[in-house]
């Protein structure tokens, strides 16, 4: 394929971009709420191209030790580092719209391991986001550079962080675009589902059984089912959760051939590893420049969460774009850009002494984190392994630590999976006590009580149970990946009023 030259793509870069702009009040956003509904299973994505191979990149392949990573490179100036969202994603997402940045900065992106171009290669401690920072930190050295701003999108913003906790030396500066903040404290319900409408709900879950049933059957590959999945259900509206503007089809199907590409497990197994880790109270002495970018319709999170993000990193600016959802760079385009300029190219020189003393905290904050009670729950899997241990370790009392509702679904869905019914209902229930008063919480609380009831037997309390449920009329979507489960609560809780719940077996191993 042609490659551009490096004026030529500029041009065409501030093109788009501007053609993007002018035309953002003609593009359809979330709040037209158009439907549209494909009543048929696309089997062939139409062809688009990879946005890679149109750049004048500088590609290489970095070895960090055990495997190799995709690394790309453009312009001068500034050493600028883009983690992608996932766990799952890849670098591809970034562009075109970063070759803005390239101007007055070295745009660096790369694939983490185990996804896109990169080796997919766990090691023999395997996935882990500790291994994702030293991979980040590997990449730094390989190219020679001292330090460099770190910007983390989504998931991608949980190591960012955590990667400056690990390697603060390194960081000239931090960004945080829409940013996963890595707290156990609760930042509230997602807001994915709220311009999707029930046409639109009803046909992804057709695609999702329509596609199930096809790699049940051995028609189609794992690799062609997450491709055909992505790209069907973004056809059919799922857009909406994470876009603000709807993307054209050529976007819908680099979305699925390049964008969410990964190996098996991978985004369960770095869930589970980022999942260990409390970044609360880590930031309160940090003294590198930190910048949060977020959405006002990122409906990936409540809208609490910007300023929860914020207040944990009080020494950071903020700053809120009004059209923009989960990305902000391919929407608020203009409005971006001027401001990661403005950041990167007035970064102030950090004090070494400041530098001292936030190790120092650092140092203490670990401390805190791995003395705190409900610690050791987190350092178990979701799997049938796991789920043993904590059986063997397991005392009621505990149950009165726990600070968390996913803390209680790890301990009940271990007694489920060593068919211990009784004793699952018993912690569902104190589960519902607890965080019944958010109604998301305590209504999955509730549904994993009719569950148990079922497998005691106990019919008509269960339906009790599931009636609760259906009454909330609630769109929330549920996983339980482990079981290979997917619901939205009301419309499940419905479904099981008229057909009692069937174990699912635990199909992680850990």
């Amino acid at each position: 394929m042609k490659i551009l030259s490096l004026v030529t793509w500029l041009l065409l870069v501030a093109a788009m971009t501007i053609h993007a702009q002018q035309n953002n009040d003609k593009r359809e956003s979330i709040h037209d709420r158009v439907i549209f509904i494909e009543p048929k299973l696309i089997r062939e994505i139409p062809k688009a191209p990879r946005l890679c191979d149109q750049l004048p990149l500088k590609k290489q392949r970095i070895n960090v030790g055990d495997c190799t990573l995709y690394v790309e490179e453009e312009g001068s100036g500034t050493p600028l580092v883009l983690i992608n969202g996932g766990p799952g994603g890849t670098h591809h997402g970034f562009h075109p719209w970063f070759g803005r940045a390239a101007k007055y900065a070295r745009v660096i992106y790369y694939d983490q391991r185990g996804c896109g171009l990169s080796d997919y290669t766990p090691g023999k401690d395997g996935y882990s986001v500790e291994q994702a920072t030293d991979d980040l930190e590997a990449i730094r050295k390989s190219l020679n550079i001292d330090k460099w701003v770190v910007l983390g999108y989504s998931y991608g913003g949980f190591l960012a962080q955590y990667y400056m906790l690990r390697y603060p030396a390194s960081v000239s500066g931090l960004v945080l675009l829409g940013a996963s903040p890595g707290l156990w404290t609760s930042t509230g319900a997602s807001r994915e589902g709220q311009f999707l409408s029930d046409q639109e709900r009803n046909r992804i879950r057709e695609i999702n059984k329509e596609l199930n049933e096809l790699i049940g059957a051995d028609k189609i590959t794992r690799e062609e089912y997450m491709k055909l999945l992505v790209y069907n259900n973004h056809l059919n509206g799922d857009w909406k959760r994470q876009q603000y503007y709807k993307p054209s089809i050529e976007k819908f199907a680099q979305i699925a051939l390049y964008e969410w590409v990964h190996d098996n497990n991978f985004n369960d197994i770095m869930n589970q590893s980022a999942s260990r880790i409390d970044l609360t109270g880590a930031f309160a002495a940090n003294p590198i420049p930190t910048l949060i970018l977020e959405g006002k319709w990122d409906l990936t999170w409540s809208e609490q969460k910007k300023d929860i993000l914020k207040a944990n990193h009080p020494r950071s600016r903020m700053v809120v774009f009004e059209n923009a959802a989960h990305g902000i760079y391919d929407e608020e385009i203009e409005k971006f850009f001027f401001v990661l300029h403005d950041f990167v190219t007035t970064l102030s020189r950090i004090d070494q002494k400041d530098l001292e003393v936030f190790r120092g905290k650092i140092a203490a904050w670990e401390e805190v984190l791995r003395s705190r009670p409900n610690y050791k729950i987190r350092l178990v899997g979701w799997g049938i392994v796991s789920s043993k241990k904590l059986i063997e370790e397991y005392q009621r009392e505990d149950l009165e630590q726990f600070a968390e509702p996913s803390q209680y679904l790890r301990i009940g869905f271990a007694h489920y999976d060593m068919k211990q019914y009784g004793e699952a209902l018993f912690i569902f229930e104190r589960f519902k006590k607890k965080f019944g008063s958010d109604t998301t919480t305590g209504s999955i609380a509730l549904i994993w009580q009719g569950h148990m009831l079922d497998l005691l037997g106990e019919r008509e309390e269960a339906m009790a149970r599931y009636k609760i449920v259906a009454d909330l009329n609630s769109k929330y979507r549920v996983q339980h990946a482990q079981y290979n489960l997917s619901y939205e609560l009301s419309p499940y809780a419905k479904e099981r009023i008229e057909t009692p719940f069937k174990r699912r077996e635990n199909q992680i191993i850990d």
